[in-house]
C-alpha cells in the first residue's frame, strides 16, 4: 500500500532488489503503472487502504501486506484486521503514536489466525527502540532519554508526511516527565542541536521541536526506571522549523482546529528550496542512567550523507519483511520497537552513506552537591535524596499555601504563577540538562517553574527575567537558602529591595519537608508555601 509514494517507492525498490515480487498498490492507477513500468517484478494495483480490501487480498493472496501509505495519525485498523481475517501477515511504517500503541489490541485475533501484525517498522519506534535498548545495557535505571531527528530538505517523502506533522502542530500532548504525565504542545519547546561524530563530521545548529511519536509511550514502559522521554524533529532549514513553531501558537491558543489543510502548500515550498539544501540528515539519542551507583550519560549519533537519509525509515520494514517471510517472527500483534537490534541494521547501513557511533560520559555530582561541596554529605538522608538528581525525577506530596492581601503582592504572585491559598496535592518534576535543573511545581492544577544553576559557588534560581542568588548552608538538620543578590534581565538590583525569603528544607517523620516564605519590602507577604514531598520511584 502506497508502494509508489515517497517512502513506499524506496521500500519497493529495496524489496525488489532482495528478490521479491511486489504488488504496488495505491489510489492512482496512472501513478502505479508509471512507477512499475521499468520494474520487471513490480505489478501495479489500484487500492485504498480505507476501503474493504477482502476481495483484493483473496484474489492475490500476497505473502505479506506492507502499508507505507500514511498518514497514520488519521488511520484506522481496517487493513490489519482484513489481513488477520485473510490469515496474511501485516507490516507498516506507522509513526503515529495512537495507531502504533493500539496495535496490541489485535494481539489475540492475530495469534488465533497464526499471523504476525507489526506496526511501526520505521525510524520510530523500530530503529529508536533498538538504539535505546543498546544504550540501556548495563544500566540499573534509566532516568531520561532525548531523541532527535533532523532531515535534509531533500528528504521529500510525499504529502502524507506533511499531513502527519501538521496534524499535531499546536495540539496538546502528554509526555512522561518527572514520573508523571505532563502536558506540552506539538512542535513547541524549541531547541538547537549539533549532531557530531568523533572525527569532526557534524551538522550544526539544527532547530528541533516536539513531535508526537510512539516512543513517548513505549520507551517509558519498556526500560528500567520508567525514564522521561522527549522526541524532537526538524528540517535543516531553520525557517521551516521556526515557521511551524510560529503557526503552532494560534492552534494552541484557540484550542481547536488544525494546520492539516496547509499540507498541499508544503511540497511546492520544499521544491523551491531543494536546490539550496544540504544532502545530510541526522538522528541522535542521549540517555542518562545509573550504573554501579554512578550517573552515566550515553550518546548515539547517526549522520546520513549523499541524500541517503530518506532511506532510513524503510530499513526496518525491509529487515522485518525478511524475518516474517522466514517465519522468524511469532504470530501476534505488536509494535516494532522491541523486535530489532542495531546489529540487524548494520548490513543495510553499510550499503548507504550512513555512519553512526556511540560514546559514554561519567557525569559530575548533582547541582546541590556541587554548590554545597563537602557540607552536602552532612544533610539528612531524605534531603540529600531529593537533590540526588540526574536527567529526570519526580516527587509528590502535600502543601499549604498562604497568599498576601496587598494588591501589589497579588499582582506579583499572579506574574510568577504562584498557587492560590489553600491545601494542595503537590507534584514536582525535576529535569536536568547541562548542569541546569528545571523544577516544575504543580499545586493541583496550578503550575509554575524555575531554573536552577551554579555560579560563583552560589545557587542561582531563574524565574523568567528574574534571577536570584543564594548561599546554601547545610548541616545535619537540613539546609537554608538565604538570598544574596538578584537581577532582572541581567541588571543587578539593590539587595535591600529584594524579596525577603529564607527557604528551608529538612527531614521530619521520615519525610522531606520544605518551607518557602516570600515577602516584599514595605508590601509584606506575597506567598508562603510549606509541606512535604516523597520521591517517586
Amino acid at each position: 500500500m502506497g508502494g509508489y509514494g515517497g517512502f513506499g517507492a524506496r521500500l519497493t525498490r529495496r524489496l525488489l532488489a532482495r528478490g521479491h515480487h511486489v504488488l504496488v498498490a495505491g489510489r492512482s492507477a496512472d501513478k502505479a503503472e508509471a512507477f512499475c513500468a521499468p520494474l520487471p517484478m513490480a505489478t501495479a494495483l489500484v487500492a485504498d487502504r480505507n476501503d474493504d480490501l477482502s476481495a483484493l487480498l483473496a484474489a492475490h493472496r500476497p505473502d505479506l501486506v506492507i502499508d507505507a501509505a500514511g498518514p497514520f495519525q488519521t488511520g484506522n485498523d481496517r487493513l490489519p484486521c482484513a489481513c488477520i481475517a485473510a490469515s496474511i501477515p501485516y507490516l507498516d511504517l506507522a509513526d503515529a503514536r495512537d495507531f502504533v500503541t493500539n496495535i496490541h489490541a489485535l494481539d489475540a485475533p492475530a495469534r488465533d489466525a497464526g499471523v504476525a501484525i507489526i506496526a511501526g517498522a520505521s525510524s520510530v519506534p523500530a530503529l529508536s527502540g533498538a538504539v535505546a535498548r543498546q544504550l540501556a545495557q548495563g544500566l540499573s535505571r534509566v532516568r531520561r532519554i532525548d531523541i532527535a531527528i533532523s532531515a535534509s530538505n531533500r528528504a521529500t517523502a510525499g504529502s502524507s508526511v506533511a499531513r502527519a506533522i501538521l496534524s499535531y502542530v499546536g495540539k496538546p500532548l502528554q509526555l512522561w516527565r518527572g514520573q508523571n504525565w505532563s502536558p506540552t504542545w506539538g512542535w513547541q519547546e524549541l531547541r538547537r542541536q549539533n549532531f557530531r561524530l568523533a572525527d569532526g563530521t557534524q551538522l550544526r545548529n539544527r532547530w528541533l521541536a516536539i513531535a508526537d511519536v510512539p516512543d513517548h509511550d513505549l520507551l517509558p514502559a519498556s526500560l528500567p526506571g520508567r525514564p522521561a522521554v522527549t522526541f524532537r524533529a526538524g528540517t535543516e532549514f531553520a525557517s521551516q522549523t521556526l515557521g511551524l513553531w510560529l503557526l503552532s501558537w494560534p492552534v494552541r491558543w484557540i484550542g481547536r482546529g488544525s494546520l492539516t489543510p496547509l499540507a498541499p502548500l508544503l511540497a511546492p515550498l520544499q521544491r523551491l528550496t531543494k536546490r539550496f539544501s544540504d544532502t545530510r540528515s541526522a538522528m541522535a539519542m542521549t540517555m542518562i542512567g545509573e550504573m554501579d551507583g554512578r550517573f552515566i550519560e550515553r550518546h548515539w549519533t547517526l549522520i546520513a550523507a549523499d541524500g541517503d537519509g530518506p532511506e532510513i525509515p524503510t530499513l526496518a520494514a525491509a529487515i522485518l519483511a525478511d524475518k516474517i517471510l522466514a517465519r522468524e517472527i511469532e504470530p501476534g500483534a505488536r509494535d516494532a520497537g522491541g523486535l530489532l537490534t542495531l546489529a540487524d541494521f548494520e548490513p543495510l547501513f553499510a550499503t548507504l552513506s550512513i555512519r553512526h557511533e556511540q560514546s559514554q560520559t561519567l557525569l559530575p555530582p548533582p547541582l546541590y552537591a556541587r554548590v554545597a561541596g563537602t557540607e552536602f554529605a552532612r544533610l539528612p538522608e531524605k534531603v540529600r535524596a531529593m537533590h540526588d538528581l540526574r536527567g529526570d525525577g519526580g516527587a509528590e506530596g502535600e502543601a499549604d499555601v498562604a497568599r498576601g492581601d496587598h494588591p501589589l503582592a497579588k499582582c506579583a504572585a499572579w506574574m510568577m504563577g504562584f498557587p492560590p491559598a489553600g491545601h494542595h496535592k503537590v507534584h514536582v518534576a525535576f529535569s536536568e540538562s547541562d548542569g541546569v535543573e528545571c523544577w516544575t511545581r504543580a499545586f493541583g492544577q496550578h503550575r509554575f517553574k524555575s531554573h536552577l544553576s551554579a555560579k560563583g559557588g552560589q545557587l542561582t534560581e531563574r524565574f523568567g527575567p528574574l534571577r536570584f542568588r543564594f548561599d546554601l548552608p547545610c548541616d545535619e538538620k537540613g539546609l537554608t537558602m538565604p538570598i544574596k543578590g538578584w537581577s532582572v534581565f541581567g541588571l543587578p538590583l539593590p539587595l535591600a529591595l529584594a524579596p525577603q525569603s529564607i527557604a528551608r528544607e529538612w527531614q521530619e517523620d521520615g519525610r522531606f519537608h520544605f518551607d518557602v516564605p516570600i515577602a516584599l519590602p514595605e508590601i509584606g507577604l506575597v506567598v508562603h508555601y510549606k509541606g512535604w514531598l516523597e520521591p517517586l520511584p
